[in-house]
């Protein structure tokens, strides 16, 4: 098939990839000296299905896979840390393209309306890969170096002698779009989208311009995490600020919660993080509640908390949460 002949998504993969499908599975294993089953596993692991007997690798699959193996053979790591590693990279670049092409997707539909020439979005789409791929991937290995010096900071900031690096204390934090459910039923999907776009950027501004570090968004809610209580209150107002009290918006209610957390794969777990995301369905709109090893941690001479009547809280029996303000 000629280039003139190839479908608009292979053009455009052509385009990405730079390269053509040249490789079988078995092709890349003897290329690389792995087994079968472990170029089919680091497929996997990158989030991809599994090829058998067809074409589908270009030079870059092997030379990645080459490069796996090299690290491995050094001693430096074992297979399943490697596999445990591209997984990491898998599910963050899947995430990453889905919402760049999202993102540039009303560009290429613009550069089609104006374009005098062809008027096609294919053609515009090739175009808009070439001006922007290459810088993009420059951005992108700025940006994983300066989150690895600062996770690595992170990690140094635990101690040295600490008996297990992957815990720490921090406080958790749950901001939740109120009614979200009822709201997507009332607008339609492109309005649904700008919302959440609008809610995850201004979640994340916030919680970033305040030193904390935004865990995950889950549509209508984002999981964060801060060193100290007080800047995790100072996040949670700084999201009502900007979320709940604008008109445009919907409201929004946070939970925070104290305690050790389990760090793994760019994820937290435990308690406090159960326990802020179960306060959230407590929480009056536009309102921050807490539980009490975080009110326990607020100086009172800067804060004012009041318990609250108890209540069942799911996976902990009777809760009994605490408001809190600044005097």
């Amino acid at each position: 098939m000629t280039p003139d002949d190839s479908s608009p998504s292979e053009r455009l993969e052509r385009a990405i990839l730079r390269q053509d499908r040249v490789y079988n599975a078995a092709e890349v294993a003897s290329e690389t000296g792995v087994t079968i089953d472990q170029t089919r596993r680091l497929w996997r692991s990158l989030g991809f299905p599994e090829h058998v007997a067809e074409v589908a690798f270009t030079q870059s699959d092997v030379d990645a896979v080459s490069t796996i193996i090299s690290i491995v053979d050094s001693g430096a790591i074992d297979f399943d840390l490697a596999v445990n590693l591209t997984r990491a990279v898998g599910q963050t670049m899947a995430r990453l393209a889905d919402w760049e092409v999202a993102t540039l997707v009303n560009r290429v539909e613009e550069l089609a309306r104006t374009d005098e020439e062809s008027g096609s979005r294919v053609e515009s789409a090739l175009r808009l890969v070439e001006q922007v791929n290459e810088p993009f991937e420059t951005l992108l290995t700025f940006a994983w170096r300066r989150h690895l010096a600062a996770a690595v900071s992170r990690m140094e900031a635990l101690g040295a002698n600490e008996a297990d690096l992957h815990t720490t204390a921090v406080t958790a934090g749950f901001a939740d779009i109120v009614s979200f459910t009822q709201l997507s039923n009332e607008i339609d999907a492109n309005r649904i989208g700008d919302l959440v776009e609008v809610f995850e950027s201004r979640c994340a501004d916030v919680v970033n311009a305040q030193g904390g570090r935004v865990i995950k968004s889950i549509g209508d809610s984002m999981l964060f995490v801060a060193d100290d209580a007080e800047r995790a209150v100072s996040i949670a107002e700084g999201i009502i600020n900007v979320i709940g009290r604008d008109s445009r918006m919907p409201d929004v209610r946070l939970g925070l919660a104290s305690g050790s957390v389990v760090m793994r794969m760019g994820d937290v777990f435990g308690p406090p993080v159960n326990m802020a995301a179960r306060l959230t369905a407590v929480a009056r709109r536009n309102r921050v509640i807490i539980d009490q090893a975080t009110a326990d941690l607020l100086p009172p001479a800067e804060f004012e908390t009041r318990r609250l009547p108890a209540r069942p809280v799911r996976g902990f029996g009777l809760v009994e949460p605490v408001a809190v303000r600044r005097h």
